[in-house]
């Protein structure tokens, strides 16, 4: 089917511009620097997620940006959050598939993979449109600690630290000038506390963000108390 010049580039995701962009994709990276911010960092015992939380309604109950998938990972997501439900569900089931065929884990890049052949199929077809989400996975396996960021066109890569969402490019000015290679996990947690803080209006409370750790010792992902939240959050101020 002709597509007269300049025109149509944006309403159909198999067809290319002139210039070799696929908008419809593009339009899902825009959808998820919408979404709130969303940090990691991988610390040399460990792994931290970190997320932005808002609450649109007092009546409303707080929808998790924070996933566990398995025991040994989770994730964290900015973007649409029924793209993202879809995929968390087959991340889940990936899972379970390995460990009843391997009886082991899956390794985190491995899911992540298979998330991002999800994803690249979605740019490709006629008839569907991209997920407009990205994720930050975190998890341990026989690599040790490992952060995996995926984007909506199904790429995927292996990070020391990264943030993505709203306010991804000042969190990661922060992340760049802080971050060291040897940083433990607990100092990781501080990090992304002070990260948040100065890119969340009104500062970081235990009411504004919502964190998960994994570390090498149990290699459980864990979504951290409001309690211990709130002990993190205290030490981060006094540092």
């Amino acid at each position: 089917m002709f597509t007269p010049p300049g025109m149509g580039y944006d309403r159909a995701i198999t067809i290319f511009s002139p210039d070799g962009r696929l908008f419809q994709v593009e339009y899902a990276y825009e959808a998820v620097k919408k979404g709130r911010t969303t940090l990691g960092i991988k610390a040399s015992d460990g792994v931290v997620l970190a997320v932005e939380k808002r609450k649109a309604s007092k009546l409303v109950d707080e929808a998790q940006k924070i996933k566990i998938i398995d025991h040994h990972l989770g994730l964290a997501f900015a973007g649409l959050s029924g793209d993202a439900r879809v995929l968390v569900d087959q991340a889940r089931y990936y899972a379970q598939i390995h460990r009843l065929i391997y009886g082991e884990p899956i390794p985190v890049e491995l899911l992540a993979k298979r998330i991002c052949d999800i994803k690249q199929a979605y740019t490709q077809h006629g008839g569907v449109r991209p997920f407009g989400v990205a994720f930050l996975f975190a998890g341990i396996d026989r690599k040790g600690p490992q952060l995996i960021q995926t984007d909506p066109g199904g790429t995927y890569f292996t990070c020391k630290a990264s943030a993505i969402g709203m306010g991804s490019q000042k969190a990661l000015e922060i992340l760049e000038k802080e971050y060291s290679e040897d940083i433990k996990l607990d100092d990781a947690i501080l990090l992304a506390i002070r990260t948040l803080d100065s890119v969340i209006d009104g500062g970081a409370t235990e009411e504004t963000i919502e964190m998960a750790v994994v570390n090498v010792k149990d290699k459980k992902f864990t979504i951290i108390s409001k309690e211990k939240l709130k002990e993190y959050l205290e030490k981060a101020k006094s540092s």
